[in-house]
């Protein structure tokens, strides 16, 4: 939710003729400028409004037009925005609607191309399996499920590190150099002997990939605000799916090399699509400025990408919606208190818990998508195809899904969407022998299956909004990440090769997962609603001077403020 905005307004908000004196200049300079007529009606996010006509003044209420309380969200003196931050900007509907589509283009389409770049070089194993790389390597499928396990341990393991370097020198200096170096890794999987040289590439290629998503997240945070950032990172995941799409596509040329100077298609697979990502990982040098005000370098012009009217209304828009977000610079570490403080953070671990088993569903199906369909009778070709059409739909399905969510607030109740539309599937796949019916009929339902609408923009947009300060939207992202890391350990493992080619036990077990979920989102929901209630009860409680004295001196800090709402 958001910062509440103290209703006891000021006097010093409107300026009323004095008969005998008139309006002095000191009052005067008081007086708050006109705002914008606050939005209560949500939209989908490619509706135009109807509200208002596009010359009416876009900005909204917000803590800064109350001269009471405005100086207690100031932001800090070396926040790397403040020559722009101004809380007397106003601006209109056409001036931010321009706004917010450069920064699409400038920021949101590179982002998801960098995310494209990195699902590139961490899913091509599966088009790898097309092409009897296990055969090849004389690995089975216990050792293809360990790969998997390291990967997601040292993924898990990388996510601290990075991003805490993340932080400290910058999103835009990070992330281009985390890319080049998995991609080398990535391309030197060309040179696979053998299990041990296979684990070793899969632990080396987590660890640095480990946090390249809280980092772009918490970059994104950076431009837009916690409305507008779910639907975004709707299309951020688009990018991780794209990436499947194109690999796919990709290894239905690649693997046709197999034989060339006497070497196998997954071999050229992984050389081609590693040297691709790291030409993306170069040209994120450039394509990343540091932030909104920082746009200009030899690369981007001499004036940047924006105008100095565009970074004010970029900055103020922000930081009205969210004060939190000049709290701490670009560029500025986090210290271990700071961390501590951030893992201690109660109101962030029912996200966490969510994020351990919410995926498990699905993601055991999909790991073993392309060894199931290699069991139907499907070859090579058809099988790296066969993987297209579920991707498109997860990709509408997720779209659609953040879409819901941010047009109902109901964070809770539409992320459980996607374990209810698992369900039938997984009875399916419990109860019918598969080898029996028609092969394109189990095709069908293990790609419904696994066409579920993700609910990570969704979750991920929702620690963002309940962190309230920038440390802890750092490191609670990071943390998620972790917790779903070590889901994908547990996923790994819940189909063993004593239980092939039906999989009953293990589809026993994603069945019982599936009703914890819906346990969680429930408990989730109830913990923040409470929370909520016993906060309000207290600021309630409070009397216009006790509430001053509260903003000016209380130790509560971030989303542990009174005047501060948790999203549910």
């Amino acid at each position: 939710m958001a910062t509440v905005i103290p209703t006891e307004i000021s006097e010093k908000l409107t300026l009323v003729d004095d008969a005998e004196h008139g309006p002095s200049e000191e009052r005067i300079a008081d007086v708050v400028p006109p705002l914008g007529r606050l939005q209560t009606h949500k939209r989908l996010w490619f509706q135009k409004s109807r509200e208002h006509n596009l010359n009416d003044i876009a900005t909204q209420p917000s803590v800064y037009d109350n001269p009471d309380v405005a100086h207690q969200y100031k932001p800090r003196e070396d926040w790397e925005n403040l020559h722009r931050f101004d809380p007397r900007a106003r601006w209109t509907w056409r001036e931010e609607n321009k706004v917010i589509k450069r920064i699409d283009w400038r920021i949101m389409v590179w982002t998801s191309v960098m995310f494209t770049a990195m699902e590139l070089d961490r899913a091509n194993l599966a088009q790898s399996l097309t092409d009897n790389f296990l055969e090849d390597m004389h690995m089975t499928t216990d050792d293809y499920n360990l790969g998997n396990t390291v990967y997601a341990l040292c993924f898990l393991a990388g996510e601290f590190p990075a991003q805490l370097l993340a932080k400290w020198l910058g999103p835009d200096r990070w992330i281009p150099s985390q890319i080049v170096l998995f991609s080398v890794v990535s391309a030197s999987q060309f040179a696979l002997d053998g299990r041990s040289s296979f684990l070793v590439c899969r632990a080396l290629l987590a660890f640095l990939q480990g946090g390249f998503i809280p980092e772009c997240v918490l970059y994104l945070s950076y431009f837009y605000k916690h409305h507008e950032l779910t639907i975004r990172l709707g299309f951020f995941w688009t990018g991780m799916f794209i990436a499947d799409i194109v690999a796919a596509v990709m290894a239905f040329g690649l693997l046709h090399m197999r034989g060339v100077e006497d070497r196998s298609g997954w071999r050229w697979l992984f050389l081609i699509e590693g040297l691709i990502t790291g030409a993306i990982g170069l040209l994120s040098f450039v394509m990343m400025p540091p932030g909104p005000t920082e746009t200009a370098s030899w690369s981007r012009g001499k004036h940047g990408w924006f105008t100095a009217r565009e970074e004010t209304i970029m900055v103020n828009r922000v930081i009205r919606d969210d004060p939190s977000k000049g709290t701490m610079h670009n560029r500025q570490p986090i210290t271990p208190k700071l961390l501590w403080k951030s893992l201690t953070d109660i109101d962030l671990w029912p996200l966490y818990f969510i994020g351990l088993t919410f995926n498990i569903p699905t993601f055991s199906p999909q790991q073993y998508l392309s060894l199931s369909l290699r069991g139907l009778g499907f070859d090579t070709f058809q099988t790296n195809l066969l993987s297209i059409p579920y991707l498109v739909l997860k990709i509408i399905n997720m779209l659609a899904l953040a879409t819901l969510a941010e047009y109902t607030g109901q964070l809770a109740a539409c992320a459980s969407i996607f374990q209810f539309w698992c369900l039938p599937f997984l009875i399916y796949l419990r109860v019918v022998d598969t080898t029996k019916a028609s092969k394109w009929l189990t095709w069908g339902m293990i790609s419904l299956l696994i066409a579920a609408p993700l609910g990570h923009p969704v979750q991920v947009g929702w620690i963002s909004r309940n962190s309230n300060t920038v440390r802890s939207r750092a490191v609670g992202a990071a943390l998620y990440n972790m917790f779903l890391q070590a889901g994908v350990i547990i996923s790994s493992n819940i189909y063993r090769s004593d239980d092939a080619p039906l999989y009953r036990r293990g589809n026993s077990i994603l069945i019982g997962i599936l009703a914890l979920n819906l346990v969680l989102y429930v408990l989730a929901k109830a913990y923040y609603v409470w929370r909520n209630r016993v906060r309000e009860r207290k600021w309630d409680a409070l009397t216009s001077e006790e509430k001053l004295v509260y903003l000016a001196d209380h130790q509560d800090a971030g989303n542990k403020r009174l005047d501060f709402r948790l999203a549910s």
